[in-house]
């Protein structure tokens, strides 16, 4: 893992801008650095050196010299491709993956992609054609920017080294910002800077003569067979995954693994036996804190575990360096919790394997449910209909059964952007200083839905998912918080090896009515624990919400929206009756506040030149010791004998709780009644039946042979007096009623 920069063109002191390219992403490549330069191009390089430690140095050259290489990321086939050219007749001085990449090209040039798997963006120069041709792996886990200076082409693997170069001018682009509002992070190719885009993954791109060509060279497309069965597509999964698994730990330094509680990094670490594993978790609850399960899981699988619990101070102070490293505001909060696993991480390995991807390719993610759910209701009740209904709704309180029926109201294409909806357009409207850059977000999806319109809805929410929060958000995230500690982090379900089995499995494989990412949890489940295996889809919760309920950080944030910043973009008496409307627990605001909040941060770092130490905010101040006003001071360093009371706590969701009393801490002389076993029913695992069982080779369900293990729901009632949360929970259990009954 690398990081690289370059520019074509005359310039003054073209070394020394150069090295300040390539210095500032050193936290990508703290082992060494190289430059190459002639007289048309400079090209710089940070390396972390994983493969060939003592020889894989970069710049690297092909046997004539002709051709330069600079590149980040890992081959996983680089040892066969190696022979294979070999007997081409290449001539190779090193043992490294990046003199392979290089042959390649050199061997079959646009072709050499259907021979690569792994994860890359490099740089090749031809000395004598004058030409620079760049690249990014097939899903996006490696970044490359790139502008147009004049005549000339500029990139790096982060937008801060192209920053540095001296004639790019540095412009806000608002259209970015229209974006982000509804989706928490930028859609690729656009940036917050004006005329600096990335490469699309699965692209390439040619730099000839003061022209720019790209060509897409992979589309992860799916292709369901519908006569696969359950048993061969968990045989199928179970055997491409442990092959990535082999493939992504090749490396000579030491490779780790994260572990949550859930089933994606869980199933990486079951191949990790007396290696490290490493989790982080928030001291707000079981909801919040993963820790336990993980160290759990460890004891049972054989790893030695490495845990962090987050203080509530540390990850806020983390805020501003973590969107310095960023470069462009990205308003999921896991993002914190991330930095500060790969930064313990770090302090024990080089490499970690990581479980993103999964919930993309085998359909994790819970909406993925949605159309399913949906299908009755939409069918039943009119368009006009549920239109209204989600006009109410919107008027209600934050209730259960409220989100359901708004969500419900559109078809797919119209209400589905990925998964973060921040703010609609209306929204953005209200919001914005400028409201005529507002947009309707479902605008932005259209071209994919456009390619995805022969796929059923929940394949085209993958699809969706894959292209744009996936690449936006989830591997945004990966890369840049293990490059802010200098670590290496693999994805194995990123493979493409794994995304053909994941293409091939029938919908009802990757989502039914018994759980998501189906067929790979029954993989999972001959390697882990079934409770781990079929554990719910949980994502990387970080209190935000509770935070904001709580007056010091009520505060902090308050003091940002009140910011000359703030004033600059928005309606800043909307963004505090948000503010206020949450800490006052009428609404559950925390992801709009945050959006908006991690924006102006994330700004005042890139156009306000403020450091981001210099925006970590203020400690929370000790609370003063209380003392009685006729108290002397002798008396007030005795402490009274007053009863214990129970500790005060926090639950999940913010409310204050008090830790019940122990038995050993009862009176000896009071008995105890007798305890009393009682089944944890939300605990419990039921029984799910084969797929065979539920549908046939078709894919479609088949009749008599159906297994119901939901008990009917009774019929809605009506009264005089109707409770809108009894109301909306008794109409979801009929809509399921019906689609169990069909």
């Amino acid at each position: 893992m690398c990081g690289i920069c370059g520019f074509t063109g005359e310039l003054e002191q073209r070394e020394d801008v150069i090295q300040k390219m390539t210095e500032v992403i050193t936290h990508r490549g703290p082992d060494s650095d190289g430059v190459y330069m002639d007289d048309y191009i400079a090209m710089g390089f940070r390396r972390l050196s994983i493969i060939d430690l003592e020889n894989g140095d970069q710049p690297i050259y092909n046997e004539d010299g002709n051709l330069v290489l600079t590149y980040n990321g890992e081959i996983y086939n680089y040892q066969e491709l190696k022979k294979e050219l070999e007997g081409l007749g290449h001539k190779f001085s090193t043992t490294s993956d990046s003199e392979v990449l290089l042959h390649a090209f050199e061997e079959w040039n646009e072709d050499m992609f259907e021979h690569l798997r792994g994860m890359f963006a490099f740089a090749i120069y031809n000395k004598d054609t004058k030409a620079v041709f760049l690249a990014r792996d097939f899903f996006g886990i490696k970044p490359l920017h790139f502008t147009i200076i004049g005549d000339d082409l500029c990139y790096a693997s982060e937008i801060k080294s192209i920053l540095e170069h001296p004639n790019f001018t540095k412009r806000f682009n608002d259209k970015a910002l229209d974006a982000y509002l509804s989706f928490q992070y930028v859609p690729q190719p656009m940036t917050f800077f004006k005329d600096i885009e990335c490469l699309l993954p699965g692209h390439f791109m040619w730099f000839r003569d003061g022209v720019v060509e790209t060509q897409r060279y992979f589309e992860p497309k799916f292709k369901p067979d519908l006569e696969m069965t359950e048993d061969e597509a968990v045989d199928k999964i179970e055997k491409v995954f442990e092959d990535s698994i082999k493939a992504h730990k090749i490396a000579d330094v030491e490779v780790g693994c994260f572990l949550s509680s859930g089933v994606d990094s869980s199933y990486v670490a079951s191949y990790f036996e007396g290696q490290k594993t490493f989790t982080v978790g928030f001291d707000f609850g079981e909801k919040y804190n993963e820790i336990t399960w993980a160290q759990s899981l460890s004891e049972k699988i054989g790893v030695e575990h490495h845990a962090k619990l987050i203080s509530s101070e540390e990850f806020w102070a983390a805020v501003p360096k973590v969107q310095y490293h960023m470069d462009q505001p990205l308003a999921d909060p896991s993002c914190i919790a991330l930095y500060f696993v790969t930064k313990i991480a770090s302090e024990h390995v080089k490499v970690v394997l990581s479980g993103e991807g999964a919930d993309e390719l085998f359909g994790g993610y819970t909406c993925y449910n949605d159309p399913r759910v949906f299908k009755w209701y939409q069918k039943i009740v009119p368009y006009f209909l549920r239109r209204g209904i989600g006009w109410i709704c919107k008027k209600l309180p934050d209730i259960k059964g409220r989100d359901y029926l708004i969500r419900a109201i559109h078809p797919l294409e119209k209400r589905y952007i990925g998964n973060a909806y921040m703010y609609d357009e209306k929204q953005k409207k209200a919001l914005l200083k400028n409201p005529e850059i507002a947009s309707d977000p479902a605008r932005m999806c259209r071209r994919m839905y456009t390619r995805a319109r022969r796929y059923d809805d929940e394949t085209k929410m993958q699809y969706l998912d894959i292209n744009m929060w996936m690449v936006g958000d989830i591997l945004l995230k990966a890369d840049r918080m293990s490059m802010a500690n200098s670590l290496e982090l693999r994805v194995p379900f990123l493979d493409k090896e794994v995304f053909k089995v994941a293409s091939s499995l029938p919908t009802p494989l990757r989502v039914n009515k018994y759980n998501t990412k189906y067929a790979m949890r029954k993989a999972a489940a001959r390697h882990l624990p079934e409770e781990v295996a079929e554990k719910p889809k949980l994502g990387f919760p970080v209190p935000t919400r509770v935070w904001l309920r709580d007056e010091h950080y009520y505060h902090v944030v308050k003091d940002m929206f009140t910011s000359p910043t703030a004033e600059k973009f928005f309606n800043t008496e909307l963004l505090l009756q948000y503010l206020d409307e949450h800490f006052d627990e009428k609404e559950d605001n925390s992801r709009k506040i945050w959006t908006i909040y991690v924006f102006l941060v994330w700004y005042q770092i890139y156009f306000g030149a403020v450091a981001p130490e210099d925006l970590a905010p203020a400690e929370r101040p000790a609370p003063p010791e209380p003392v009685e006003e006729n108290e002397t001071e002798d008396q007030a360093d005795v402490e009274p004998e007053t009863e214990e009371q129970p500790e005060e706590d926090v639950d999940a969701e913010g409310t204050k709780v008090f830790t019940p009393v122990k038995d050993d801490d009862l009176p000896d002389e009071l008995p105890l009644p007798e305890k009393k076993e009682e089944a944890a029913e939300e605990d419990e695992i039921k029984p799910v039946p084969k797929y065979e069982d539920i549908y046939s080779s078709s894919g479609k369900p088949t009749t008599g042979r159906r297994v119901n293990l939901e008990a009917k729901s009774k019929p809605i009632s009506f009264t005089d007096d109707i409770d809108p949360e009894d109301f909306f929970a008794s109409l979801k259990d009929k809509l399921r009623e019906n689609i169990d009954d069909e």
